[in-house]
C-alpha cells in the first residue's frame, strides 16, 4: 500500500507535461474546428467576409476562447485530467492532493493564458513576431518547471496546484 501512495504523490516531470500538452493541442484544434463549422452553418457561410481582406464576425473569437476555456475548466474540475493528461497518467491537484476549486481552476486558466496577451504586439512587430513572443512567453511559463523542485509552472505556483503522476 505504501508503494501505491508513493506513486500517486510523485510530481510530474516537465517532459511528460509537455507531451500531454501536445495531445491537448490536438483536442483543442478539433474543438475549434467543430465550433467553426457549426458557426459557419448557423450564419449561412457569412462568418468570414472578404472585400480584399478577411473580416471575421466580432463574436467569433471570444466564442472560441470561451469554448476552449470551458474544455480546460470542465476537465480540471471533473477528475483533474484533460484528454491529453489521461494517457500520460497525470492529474492536476491542489497542493494537498485534493481537487481544484472553481476559483483555482479559473485563475490557473487565466495565468496559463497570459502569454496570449502578447498577440497584441502584432501591429508593431507583425504576426510572426507576436507569435514568437507568445512562444517565448510560454517557454518561460513552463520552463520554470525545469528548475522548480516540484516541477511547477508559473500557473501552478500562482494557484498552489501541482501535476502529479498517478498509478
Amino acid at each position: 500500500m505504501t508503494s501505491i501512495t508513493a506513486s500517486i504523490d510523485v510530481t510530474c516531470p516537465l517532459w511528460r507535461r509537455l507531451i500531454a500538452l501536445v495531445y491537448d493541442l490536438l483536442a483543442v484544434l478539433a474543438i475549434v474546428m467543430v465550433v467553426g463549422y457549426v458557426c459557419q452553418r448557423i450564419t449561412g457561410g457569412t462568418l468570414v467576409s472578404s472585400d480584399g481582406q478577411a473580416h471575421i464576425a466580432w463574436w467569433y473569437q471570444p466564442l472560441q476562447a470561451l469554448v476552449v476555456s470551458a474544455y480546460f475548466l470542465v476537465s480540471w474540475l471533473r477528475g483533474g485530467q484533460t484528454l491529453g493528461m489521461r494517457p500520460w497518467r497525470i492529474r492536476v491537484t491542489n497542493s494537498d492532493g485534493g481537487r481544484l476549486t472553481l476559483a483555482q481552476a479559473v485563475v490557473r486558466l487565466l495565468v496559463a493564458a497570459m502569454p496570449m496577451l502578447l498577440l497584441a504586439l502584432a501591429p508593431w512587430v507583425g504576426v510572426r513576431g507576436a507569435l514568437w513572443a507568445v512562444g517565448i512567453g510560454w517557454a518561460i511559463w513552463f520552463g520554470l518547471g525545469a528548475i522548480d523542485p516540484r516541477h511547477r509552472a508559473v500557473h501552478d505556483i500562482a494557484t498552489r496546484t501541482e501535476l502529479r503522476r498517478i498509478g
